[in-house]
């Protein structure tokens, strides 16, 4: 397809498609000439992952950037994956986080920092948290973890043992900044509905 129809088939506009290409979001199409090139399915595929991570993970270009080269070329291990999809979706942050906020992770028995980026992410959180005032005790992280292992038994699916690497690390990357809204969304709920068996029925 040439890039107009591209552009119909995603949505995008010609513009932003140029745009992709020059910052290395999107492959070359098939050389046609010195004005043309030839787009297809793949094409339509990396557009609509990069919309969707500028979109709905409000991800930077620069973050972007570095999703579509880690689906280039994705690690072996399933493990690793899962690693590099968390490290590329990982918030911008000052700097590392205080040294006590990571010794604070590993004495509760949760992934070393120095391995893990989404321990990093949790140990920056847990800084901005007490920083702003709003210190997270060691009781309620235990058992904020406890219900997310459950849920991370949903995602880390057997499946993906099945998948070729570039699709298993789509998938990790795609099911995490789809989905994070939604069991955001069922924490209000589930705060919703035990305020209401609380407090409505006691007239508080």
């Amino acid at each position: 397809m040439r890039i107009s129809e591209l552009a119909d088939t995603t949505g995008v506009t010609i513009a932003t498609l140029k745009y992709y290409l020059r910052e290395g979001l999107l492959h070359p199409g098939r050389s046609q000439g010195a004005t043309r090139a030839d787009y297809d399915e793949t094409h339509v595929e990396r557009v609509r992952l990069v919309r969707t991570l500028i979109d709905v993970g409000r991800l930077s270009i620069e973050r972007v950037r570095e999703v579509v080269t880690a689906l280039d070329v994705p690690p072996e291990s399933r493990h690793l994956l899962l690693g590099t999809a968390h490290d590329v979706l990982r918030q911008s942050a000052s700097g590392p986080p205080p040294e006590a906020v990571v010794a604070r992770i590993t004495s509760l028995g949760l992934p070393d920092c120095a391995g893990s980026p989404a321990s990093t992410q949790l140990a920056q959180a847990l800084a901005a948290a007490e920083a702003a005032g709003w210190p997270i005790s060691d009781a309620t992280l235990t058992s904020w973890y406890a219900a997310m292992t459950r849920v991370a038994d949903a995602d880390v699916v057997p499946e993906l043992a099945a998948m070729s690497p570039g699709d298993a690390l789509h998938h990790a990357i795609i099911g995490n900044v789809l989905t994070d809204p939604v069991v955001i969304a069922l924490r209000r709920v589930a705060q919703e509905a035990l305020s209401a068996r609380r407090f409505e029925a006691g007239g508080s």
